[in-house]
């Protein structure tokens, strides 16, 4: 016989062997194992779906004698001895790439006003670093300060007001994780009882973890894993995780890149465990904070279509990175939509969401 009948016929036999119910089964599987984890999902610690207030622009790009710069973006926050602190990212186009700024102030209303310190003056943070995030770690009794370089690194000091004294930067694997994406990004750490994790995207539509035991920290980071997936489009970079104060739950908050950028939330009951989509906060229509539910303070004129990479105001500063969710508030960047240009010239500010609970 032709041994191309031959492997015909096999296969049609095989096939045969096959009923409907079963070649039915699997997406039938499928299904049921997703609303198996939906179901089993912690319960959302707010009500969705959400409604933001935006205030103006409070942090602009403002230059000096030697620091030509476009935007502002990337900012990290925490309270701490009755001042704001802040650090974020500025793109130099005097120095033709990325760097970070500090600044701090009383309140809010005094945030337009406060110096920038160019973090470049340093010694040991010139160069290509940026995107910090920003925590205590009291094992250490030091602060922390997480950024890309491209890979991830992290700087220490004793004192959050004197950016000088950062020390220099260290990184967090040994060796190049052969897990590692090609184009890691956005660096964030958050601990539970046991463990330190390191999380980050990786421009592919992944989000990925590491983690090390309290004790090893900031060494022995495992290789990294994939803890979400899905296209590029809608989990982009931008990533933070957080613990809900007086709860066993924790929320992720992920950029999605288009239409325009907007926030999605995950839940879940361990940072090692399976994140949800958190109904009504996931989607370009309904975000978790997107130009489709923030609308803009009295006298405010509306400056951005983007909500895009910013942090929560935490309920403290530590490594537990703890959210109240009664006092949901979003320190971001936006950008005027009409200007349009290579992204690192793209003109990036930042301003505060505060949660708009005027309808409840």
């Amino acid at each position: 016989m032709n041994q191309a009948i031959r492997t015909c016929l096999i296969v049609l036999i095989l096939l045969a062997a096959i009923s409907p119910q079963a070649l039915a089964a699997e997406p039938a599987t499928k299904s049921a194992e997703l609303s198996s984890a939906v179901a089993d999902a912690p319960k959302p610690p707010f009500a969705t779906p959400l409604k933001w207030k935006s205030t103006g622009v409070l942090i602009k790009p403002v230059s000096d004698d030697t620091h030509t710069i476009v935007s502002v973006k990337d900012p990290t926050v925490v309270r701490y001895n009755d001042l704001w602190h802040v650090y974020a990212t500025v793109y130099s186009t005097s120095a033709k790439t990325w760097n970070m700024v500090y600044l701090n102030f009383k309140d809010w209303s005094d945030a337009p006003n406060a110096k920038l310190y160019f973090m470049d003056q340093n010694p040991n943070l010139r160069g290509y670093h940026c995107a910090p995030s920003l925590f205590y770690f009291r094992p250490h009794k030091k602060w922390y300060l997480v950024f890309q370089s491209q890979h991830p690194q992290y700087c220490t000091t004793d004192d959050i007001s004197k950016p000088e004294t950062w020390t220099a930067p260290r990184n967090f694997f040994d060796r190049q994780p052969a897990s590692m994406p090609r184009l890691p990004i956005d660096y964030h750490v958050i601990c539970d009882d046991t463990h330190a994790y390191l999380f980050f995207t990786g421009d592919d539509g992944r989000f990925y973890r590491s983690r090390t035991r309290i004790e090893d920290f900031p060494k022995g980071m495992s290789d990294p894993e994939i803890a979400i997936q899905d296209r590029r489009d809608n989990l982009f970079e931008a990533s933070i995780t957080y613990k809900i104060k007086g709860t066993k739950t924790y929320l992720t908050l992920i950029e999605a890149l288009s239409p325009a950028r907007y926030y999605r939330a995950w839940i879940s009951d361990r940072l090692d465990g399976q994140w949800t989509p958190v109904p009504d906060a996931d989607t370009w229509a309904k975000p978790f904070a997107g130009i489709n539910n923030v609308t803009f303070e009295d006298g405010v004129t509306a400056w951005t279509k983007d909500v895009s990479h910013g942090e929560m105001i935490r309920d403290g500063y530590d490594e537990t990175m703890t959210l109240d969710p009664d006092n949901l508030q979003l320190l971001f960047q936006g950008r005027d939509p009409a200007i349009n240009t290579r992204y690192e010239l793209l003109p990036y500010q930042l301003g505060l969401l505060k949660l708009d609970r005027s309808g409840k």
